[in-house]
């Protein structure tokens, strides 16, 4: 590869990695926030599950953001303000505050979520092989050190006001660095007239590639539902259940993305060797069983274990998904991508609020069967990561073998 493209694809590393250590830095702390608010389950698992409505609404314009003013640049600078936002949920006096001020981010997130996979994806294209999980797994790695600075911030009693701004400054700045790495020009200038063409769309796409998009998007929900639920629930869910300090209680969410992280830094080889169809039916059929478990048999340890297998098993999900989206003919660059990404955040909108409603109902013990049903109904989503005759092959060859 040259200097480059290797150049972008560290770059891509980054906001991945910025993506995931910033918002998962504060998730250790909604114990606290959860507190401070007065909120019960039911409240707290609305305030949360409202918030990804921000990115529902932000979602249906990223598209047309990307192709005007480039993945590159929609994607640092969303990113750059929703590291802002980490102040406004930090700081937030009351539970509606807290609401707008989580579905700001998450409106910040589908912007940059979706810009910096479609830039990871226009990458891909140049190394010519399946690079896609490896970027998830920076993202999990930092997911697995913001939880570790939340966790150790909470422990040694540090306000959250501070948390919230130095993360500002510090990961801010780094997601200015991370623009300067990336490609140059825009997404639909990559690899010439392939790009061209799919610019232009058919103008009626056939209801079977709709389909397909559809079980995509609730393919990439069901594993959402159950990666956020680790994130929204985890601690709470530890602290509630068991006697333990605030660092213990953060590792249901630390021991779900890092082994979210292995999985997908092993996934691209998986992918590459048996197809992201097998690899995926595997892996949400461990989460189903781990998570199963860890419902029938509470404790600290079973949970953690439930989550890290949760955390493994939906690795590579949310990468396929994307991917097979993105591969789908007749639609023009970045509509599929946008589409299922968008209908991916139903998950993170819906297991919240859910979770939390059943746990006011029966207990939070019981509630946590909502993952393991999202996992199975994953399982029954698989087939349409197989595409279509029309499709060009998932895994691309490698360059100069064209």
């Amino acid at each position: 590869m040259s200097k480059e493209v290797v150049r972008a694809r560290w770059g891509v590393v980054l906001l991945f990695w910025l993506n995931g250590v910033a918002w998962s830095s504060i998730v250790p702390r909604f114990p606290e926030i959860k507190t401070a608010l007065d909120a019960s389950n039911t409240a707290f698992g609305l305030a949360v599950g409202l918030g990804p409505v921000g990115g529902l609404v932000a979602g249906l314009f990223t598209a047309r953001l990307v192709r005007r003013y480039s993945s590159a640049g929609v994607a640092a600078v969303t990113q750059l303000i929703g590291i802002a936002g980490l102040s406004l949920v930090a700081n937030a006096p009351t539970l509606p505050v807290f609401a707008a001020s989580l579905a700001f981010m998450a409106a910040m997130d589908a912007f940059t979520d979706i810009a910096m996979n479609a830039h990871g994806l226009r990458v891909q294209k140049l190394y010519g092989r399946s690079i896609l999980n490896s970027f998830h797994g920076w993202w999990s790695i930092g997911a697995v050190c913001g939880g570790f600075l939340g966790s150790v911030a909470a422990q040694a009693g540090m306000p959250l006001w501070i948390q919230a701004l130095a993360a500002t400054f510090v990961f801010g700045g780094l997601s200015l660095f991370a623009r300067t790495m990336l490609l140059p020009g825009k997404d639909g200038d990559v690899d010439g007239g392939e790009a061209a063409t799919r610019a232009r769309p058919q103008r009626r796409v056939p209801a079977g590639i709709w389909v397909r998009l559809i079980a995509l998007g609730l393919l990439g929900a069901s594993v959402g539902l159950v990666e956020d639920s680790a994130a929204s629930w985890g601690a709470i869910y530890m602290d509630n259940m068991f006697a333990v300090i605030p660092f213990v209680a953060g590792l249901a969410f630390v021991a779900l993305q890092g082994a979210q992280m292995i999985g997908r830094f092993t996934g691209d080889a998986v992918v590459n060797r048996i197809g992201a169809r097998p690899a995926v039916t595997l892996g949400v059929s461990v989460a189903a069983v781990g998570m199963a478990l860890a419902v029938a048999f509470p404790s600290p340890v079973s949970t953690v274990i439930g989550f890290a297998c949760a955390g493994w098993g939906i690795a590579t999900g949310i990468p396929s998904a994307m991917n097979a989206a993105n591969e789908l003919p007749g639609m023009a660059v970045g509509s599929g991508l946008t589409f299922v990404t968008w209908l991916m955040r139903v998950g993170f909108f819906a297991g919240p609020p859910l979770i939390g409603i059943v746990g006011d109902a029966v207990g939070l013990r019981w509630a946590l069967i909502v993952v393991p049903v999202a996992a199975v109904l994953a399982l029954a989503l698989t087939p349409a990561l197989t595409p279509p005759r029309s499709a060009r092959p998932e895994v691309l060859e490698r360059p100069g073998t064209r």
